[in-house]
Formats: structure tokens, C-alpha cells, sequence
């Protein structure tokens, strides 16, 4: 090899030198590693397409592209973009040097280069420290910003949900209210109380109480629907809101069914736990009422079905109930 060869080698890993005949009798350590057959003794036009300028299919039309950028591509089953520029070497033959330009991203991929296969010189090795600090810098963003999501999501699920039963809140509860409210959708609300849960609280202790809350809880999610709100509003008192559900006899057929659980005994400490839970119903078809007077009209219904004995639902009946507007929660706990 020539010293100009050297030269060429070092300065220009991405070059080829063509004899008259357009066969590649030097190709740079880069071109190598990107061609299988070894490029030496092919047929340049063989071992690269040149798509712009169009028609190049021999030595000589190759050799009239001078001073234009040559745009190729490899003929392997990667097809990898390159530029090229050719100057030729007054023998008839031509020097043609290549760079990826926007493919070197992949081309590092796809062959597994290094900057040692890169010129000195060449842009591209800062192009890629570039783009991989950039791609670093977003990764850690993305990182962080779904973190804070994340933490948002949860400080949010935190703010509509009850700590000790895993219900929704009386905050969820207004909201999903104010919702159904703003649009006209017809639901139907439901409000719980359970009987003789202070005997529980007052025999077992306070551990005994909570267990059966959240065995109240369970019956409660096991009988609504992914859309229903179930929540926990006080002490022993929840509100469930079915949109739209509005069939008595689907209400009281979900409401028979989770009295009977309910009052199925809880065990603590090897002992019966018992209580019951008394509901009452509100039922809205779509009509303009505020949220408070939909609350107001079940809270009269509860306070109905105490009044029949308690393990009771009953609907709200505007005839019966509507002069009933104070002291409704007297039986509260009992």
C-alpha cells in the first residue's frame, strides 16, 4: 500500500477507490465492516445503489456525477442510506468518500461502530455524544415526570378515599353528585346506616368495629358495578350512587341482598359479631334537583326504614315523607 493510500486510509475510513473499470481496488476499515461480500475486487455499482442522481449504472455515468453529492445506498438487506461525493484520479478511474449523515444513528446501531470508525474530523462522533446526552437528559425527564404523576395519581386516590375501608369519601361522594347533577344523567342513591354497630363497638372494642366496616365494605363492592360509587360518609353510615339505575325492583333486589349479608355474624377474637343495615332510596329520573335534596330525600327513606324495624330498605314516597324533615338521624348507630 502507498503512502497516499495510507494517508487516504486514515483521513477517509469511509472511501473507496475505483480503477477505470468502477471495480473497487481499496476500500476504508468502516466500508468493510458494513459489506459482506469484502468490498475489495466487487463492482462498486454491484455493492452500492446510487439513487440520486438517477440512471447511474456505469463507470462512465458514474464518473459524470462529479462535483454532485451522490446519494446511495448499500445493496445489503439493511439498506443503509449513505452521501458520497467522487473526484476522480486523472487515470480514469475515481475516489469516491462517504458519510452517513441522518442514518448514522442507525448505522451505529445496526453495525456496532465505535468513534475509532469515524474520521478524526468528523462531526458525526459529536453528533452522536449529542444525541445521547439529549436522549439521557429525556429519559431521566420522563423518569421523573412519571414519578410525579404517579405521586400526584396517588395523593389524589389518597384525597377521595377512605382511609380505613378503602371506599370512596364524602369528597368523591359530592363530586360524582355534582357530576350527575351538571348532567341530567338519571341515578339513584342509596344511604346505609347500620343497626346495633355502637353494641359492637361498646362489647368488642373499637378493632371488632372496624373489622366489620370492612366486611361491610366488601359486601358493598362485591354488589356495584365498576361505574357505582360506594362510599364511606361517617362513623357507620354509607352512600352508594348507581348512575344510571334507576328500576325499583333491580334497587330493592340489590338492597335485600346486601341486607342479608350484613347480617350475616362477624368473627372477632372467636366471637359473633352481629349488625344489620337499614337503607333508604332516592330515585332520580333525569329531573333538576340538587344534589343536597337527592341526599335529603334518602336520609328520610333511611330514617323510614329504622322506623319499620330496621334490616329494612324503603324508597322515598313524597306523599309519606315529605312532611318528615327533622330528627332522622335519632336512630343513627342504634
Amino acid at each position: 500500500m502507498t503512502l497516499s493510500s495510507n494517508v487516504l486510509a486514515q483521513l477517509c475510513p469511509m472511501h473507496v477507490v475505483l480503477d477505470p473499470m468502477g471495480t473497487i481496488i481499496q476500500a476504508g476499515a468502516t466500508l468493510h465492516k458494513l459489506q459482506t461480500p469484502p468490498l475489495k475486487d466487487a463492482r462498486f455499482l454491484d455493492a452500492f445503489e446510487v439513487y440520486r442522481p438517477r440512471a447511474v449504472t456505469s463507470m462512465q455515468q458514474l464518473l459524470a456525477t462529479h462535483g454532485r453529492k451522490l446519494f446511495l445506498r448499500l445493496r445489503n438487506e439493511k439498506r443503509t442510506q449513505l452521501k458520497g461525493m467522487l473526484v476522480p484520479d486523472g487515470k480514469g478511474g475515481a475516489v469516491i468518500n462517504m458519510s452517513f449523515g441522518i442514518s448514522v444513528i442507525e448505522a451505529v446501531r445496526d453495525y456496532a461502530l465505535t468513534s475509532t470508525d469515524f474520521a478524526t474530523t468528523d462531526l458525526a462522533v459529536e453528533m452522536l455524544y449529542l444525541v445521547e446526552a439529549k436522549t439521557a437528559a429525556l429519559n431521566a425527564s420522563l423518569h421523573l415526570n412519571t414519578r410525579l404523576q404517579g405521586a400526584k395519581t396517588e395523593a389524589e386516590e389518597r384525597a377521595y378515599t377512605d382511609g380505613l375501608t378503602g371506599l370512596r369519601n364524602r369528597r368523591a361522594m359530592d363530586r360524582m353528585l355534582e357530576r350527575l347533577s351538571r348532567s341530567g344523567q338519571p341515578y339513584s342513591l342509596m344511604h346505609m346506616d347500620l343497626d346495633f354497630f355502637k353494641q359492637v363497638n361498646d362489647t368488642h372494642g373499637h378493632a371488632a368495629g372496624d373489622l366489620v366496616l370492612c366486611k361491610v365494605a366488601e359486601i358493598m363492592l362485591e354488589e356495584t358495578r365498576k361505574d357505582d360509587i360506594a362510599a364511606r360518609v361517617g362513623g357507620d353510615e354509607f352512600v352508594l350512587i348507581f348512575p344510571n339505575l334507576t328500576s325499583e325492583e333491580r334497587l330493592a333486589g340489590l338492597a335485600t341482598r346486601m341486607i342479608e349479608k350484613i347480617e350475616r355474624p362477624v368473627i372477632y377474637d372467636d366471637r359473633a359479631c352481629h349488625v344489620s343495615a337499614s337503607i333508604g332510596i332516592s330515585v332520580n329520573e333525569g329531573e333538576a334537583l340538587y344534589p343536597d335534596i337527592m341526599l335529603e330525600r334518602a336520609d328520610q327513606a333511611l330514617y323510614g326504614a329504622k322506623r319499620a324495624g330496621r334490616a329494612q330498605f324503603c324508597f322515598y314516597d313524597p306523599l309519606v315523607h315529605a312532611v318528615e324533615s327533622g330528627g332522622n338521624s335519632a336512630l343513627a348507630g342504634e
